[in-house]
């Protein structure tokens, strides 16, 4: 399976989209703002502002719009350690030999009180590990984990773990030994399935750019008030690059170049073999319009989900679940039972339905209403068909059988809030007003604007972004060497370079100079 990533960087936000054999399996948007809100990974030194013995919970100040809540058994084994830690650092201490002297131990009871451990004003390190969703704030952790890309670095933990997909006894007894001798004191590990067969220099290096992560954080404790930013989880490029990179990657696609450089770069670092496939976009086109991506995102992102043949999904969301209805709209087959056609239709739905779950990054409760079968062999086919789908999704998961009304009953991990991306569009002839210009004299007022920049301003190179269908209305041939653009091109001595974008309204056009920078009439 051939995996492509295309990065979308505009001055509002980074889009990033996973296709996967050209198909949109993925899509994520990352805000380029100052005040961007908390995000799943990030580390605070927070400072509890309610304790709720009801919930057995706590309300703590992060710095964000609510407060963010942690649980009891969010705590950990070994937070007395983490709560010593930051009681006690200050400038007189060195951290290095003030951390490794720390006594792990003894360890918090599974069954005990909120209130025995934290009280209001107290300051503790959390960890976001979901963010803030509908009118619920931000879920923490006390248990601090550092993500690399073949280990996972555990702050006051004296244990090393190893992935279960790591079948073999010898790797597995090899990298437990290698990452135990190269732990410092007071520190655990898990290693990760990307880990295995690496040599002992690369988890070194990699374990020792962790720690120095943690105690970046850890020197900003001394001297701060909460709510302070320890230190932020990758960006979201980067961190899909760290869980998903492997061989199956055939290229990233980024149309910025300083964004190309930190991929290079980071790629360079955690696997230098694959540097080669990170690629600087050029084209004309809207490099979302280029990989076939906006296409993809209109088709997919609607209530209605078209499927083969005229069946289709109808996908609802509420506060407490998320409903997808599978019909078969007109769809039939001639010569082949009814059994068997809803069968085939359901199994296409399937197939949907694991990519929308994805694509939407759809979380908690998921109800699937498929059309109803009557072969008891048929509904079990189905159930290990989802299964065997979802196997690639990356977010926890549970599947229940079809009940007998056809219901099948889906829970999927929720850290973030799911993607919804409007495609409904205002009708970009009126926008919303019921009235517009006569479209056949858009020629005539961008001819205008053309004389405008030429006559007014002295400027003879442009580039004219428009949407497509406008495009080939002005590049239209009249005889061998007449169009609209080449005929404003000899009247007034000027090179015009057109640009499309199928995001542009019908009759909305942008005039840049040859360097790409927009031109405002004056």
């Amino acid at each position: 399976m051939e995996k492509d990533l295309i990065i979308d960087v505009s001055p509002a936000q980074v889009t990033i989209a996973l296709l996967e054999d050209h198909r949109l399996m993925e899509i994520n948007q990352e805000q380029n703002t100052v005040n961007q809100s908390c995000g799943v990974g990030d580390v605070y030194l927070g400072k509890v502002k309610k304790v709720m013995p009801a919930l057995n919970a706590a309300f703590v100040d992060i710095g964000d719009n609510k407060d963010a809540f942690i649980h009891y058994l969010d705590l950990g084994l070994n937070f007395k350690a983490f709560d010593y830690f930051v009681r006690q650092i200050n400038t007189n201490k060195d951290l290095k030999t003030f951390y490794s002297n720390v006594r792990i131990g003894p360890i918090l009871e599974k069954e005990g009180r909120i209130e025995e451990v934290l009280s209001p004003g107290q300051q503790i390190v959390v960890q976001i590990v979901k963010e803030p969703i509908s009118t619920k704030g931000s879920r923490l952790t006390a248990e601090i984990s550092i993500a690399g890309r073949n280990i996972v670095l555990l702050p006051f933990a004296d244990k090393v773990s190893i992935s279960q997909k790591i079948s073999s006894k010898e790797e597995k007894r090899r990298l437990e030994r290698l990452v135990q001798s190269i732990l410092p004191k007071n520190y655990g590990a898990i290693i990760r399935t990307a880990a295995e067969g690496k040599k002992a220099a690369v988890l070194d290096s990699e374990l020792r750019s962790l720690i120095d992560k943690w105690e970046g954080g850890c020197r900003k404790l001394v001297g701060s008030k909460p709510p302070q930013l320890l230190f932020t989880e990758n960006s979201k490029t980067t961190t899909i690059l760290r869980d998903l990179l492997n061989d199956s990657f055939s290229s990233i696609e980024v149309n910025d170049y300083d964004t190309f450089n930190e991929i290079r770069d980071y790629i360079r670092t955690i696997a230098p073999e694959k540097e080669k496939i990170v690629k600087l976009y050029r084209g004309d086109q809207s490099i979302m319009d280029a990989f076939d991506v906006t296409r993809q995102i209109k088709g997919s992102f609607g209530k209605v989900v078209p499927l083969k043949q005229g069946a289709y999904l109808v996908i609802e969301h509420t506060e407490a679940l998320n409903v997808v209805d599978v019909n078969s709209g007109i769809r039939v087959k001639k010569g082949v039972e009814q059994e068997e056609n809803t069968f085939e239709v359901n199994l296409h739905a399937a197939d949907e339905i694991a990519r929308q779950m994805r694509l939407r990054d759809l979380g908690g409760i998921v109800i699937v209403d498929f059309i109803d079968m009557d072969d008891g062999e048929h509904r079990v086919k189905l159930f290990k068909h989802m299964q065997e789908l979802m196997q690639s999704d990356r977010a926890k998961h549970n599947i229940l059988p079809l009940t007998k009304f056809g219901l099948m009953q889906i829970t999927r991990q929720r850290v973030r809030p799911a993607t919804e991306i409007k495609v409904n569009e205002k009708c970009p002839m009126c926008h919303g007003t019921g009235e517009i210009a006569p479209s056949l004299l858009a020629d005539e007022a961008l001819e205008r604007q053309l004389a405008y920049y030429t006559k007014e301003r002295n400027i003879n190179s442009f580039i004219l972004t428009v949407n497509p269908l406008l495009e080939a209305y002005l590049t239209k041939r009249k005889g061998l060497f007449h169009s609209i653009v080449k005929d404003w091109c000899r009247k007034y001595s000027c090179t015009i370079r057109l640009k499309t974008d199928s995001e542009f309204p019908l009759l909305h056009s942008l005039w840049c100079d040859k360097n790409g920078e927009p031109l405002d009439q004056e």
